[in-house]
């Protein structure tokens, strides 16, 4: 554990020491770790600039902590999905520049100009609109240009493209001061996906005159320079998930969940565990339940059964199994091999951490850590590690 873990840890454990005993669960964000995750990536992509994604209230970690943080260690452009995040992050962030992912809705003009917010036209429709706006507003608006290279999802197609090159009057009223696409496979290095969409970017860059360029996100970043351009993206390596797949990941743990252990029991005779009776127990076991469940946030499908192990905990620096099915408020936890005096009535259990990341508990579950990291829910008390 680096210097920086361990002081975390130190201030974790003095705060579930002291904490309030009504708190069944407690959420801790590490915002040196933040800070940490965006020096890596943003010296990994020089001389490339590096931008945050913030969408989603800062993948669930709350949008104004971690930009502020974000800004302080140098970051002055930032991506959001929607125009209601970017109005609910202009104050945190000044004056740096704030992109708006999802693209110009109808009739929303006006908000981003006045708001100095740039709109990533993501058809020829949303050019048309802004070039109107610009055009009556009598304002040259900025705005970002994404290209669809491949991701079939957001993004002008070849032909809408070849469409606007012959039509430069759209561009003549606002700037267009980004081109971007989005990489679709970047988190397989060997996926010959990544290949084809650098190539067909580049080639559509052509039909544009030289602007700016975004390509990367977290794992567009590590594929190496050829993919940096002007302007990476990443986002979900900046909460310390992971990026690419089958590799260390060398981000830092931004994320450190603890729920309350609420009872304690001794079986004396055979026992399912759980919802469906999934799960059966010969004597003895000995089991903790826990206050945290699907409500929070943790997945459903992270649950156990006899013949197919779950998720897995910490507790005091073991590994302990989730048994039985994950309800909504509770977890039942196999603490039968700890000693008796570490698994108590009123303890603390680490669901999330260094040990048991986001992405090791999404494997688990089945899904992906931005998942994990954009449902924990609203009943954990949030403490903001500086």
């Amino acid at each position: 554990m680096t210097d920086r873990g361990e002081t975390a840890n130190a201030r974790i454990q003095q705060f579930l020491a002291e904490a309030d005993p009504r708190l069944t669960g407690v959420l801790f964000i590490d915002l040196a770790a933040i800070a940490a995750n965006y020096r890596l990536l943003s010296g990994t992509c020089a001389p490339a600039k590096c931008a945050g994604v913030i969408k989603a209230n800062a993948y669930g970690l709350g949008v104004v902590r971690v930009a502020s943080t974000l800004a302080g260690v140098g970051c002055d452009t930032f991506f959001v999905a929607t125009l209601r995040e970017a109005e609910s992050l202009k104050e945190a962030v000044g004056d740096a520049v704030i992109y708006v992912l999802d693209g110009l809705l109808p009739g929303t003009g006006p908000v981003f100009t006045s708001n100095e917010f740039r709109p990533v036209l993501n058809s020829l429709a949303d050019v048309r609109e802004w070039d109107e706006h610009c055009r009556s507003a009598g304002a040259q608006g900025k705005a970002a240009i994404q290209l669809d290279t491949g991701m079939t999802r957001l993004g002008l197609s070849p032909a809408e493209l070849a469409e606007l090159a012959g039509q430069p009057e759209l561009l003549a009223t606002f700037e267009t001061v980004l081109v971007m696409s989005h990489v679709a496979c970047a988190d397989e290095p060997n996926h010959p996906k990544n290949a084809q969409q650098l190539a067909r970017f580049r080639e559509m860059r052509q039909l544009l005159s030289p602007r700016p360029a975004s390509f990367a996100n977290s794992a567009g970043v590590f594929l190496g320079r050829s993919y940096h351009f002007d302007l990476a993206r990443p986002g979900i390596a900046l909460y310390g998930g992971r990026a690419v797949m089958g590799e260390p990941n060398p981000m830092a743990t931004v994320v450190h969940l603890y729920g309350r252990i609420v009872q304690v029991r001794q079986t004396t005779e055979p026992v399912t565990v759980g919802y469906g009776a999934t799960h059966s127990l010969d004597p003895p076991r000995r089991l903790a339940t826990v206050a945290a469940g699907y409500a929070d946030g943790y997945p459903r499908h992270a649950s156990a059964s006899s013949t197919d192990p779950g998720a897995t905990v910490r507790l005091a620096g073991h590994a302990v199994p989730v048994i039985g099915r994950i309800s909504m408020d509770l977890i039942v936890l196999d603490v039968s091999d700890l000693p008796e005096d570490v698994a108590q009535r009123g303890g603390w259990v680490e669901l999330l951490g260094a040990k048991v990341t986001v992405d090791d508990l999404a494997d688990r579950a089945g899904t992906i850590g931005y998942e994990i990291l954009t449902r924990l829910g609203r009943r954990y008390h949030r403490i903001y590690l500086d």
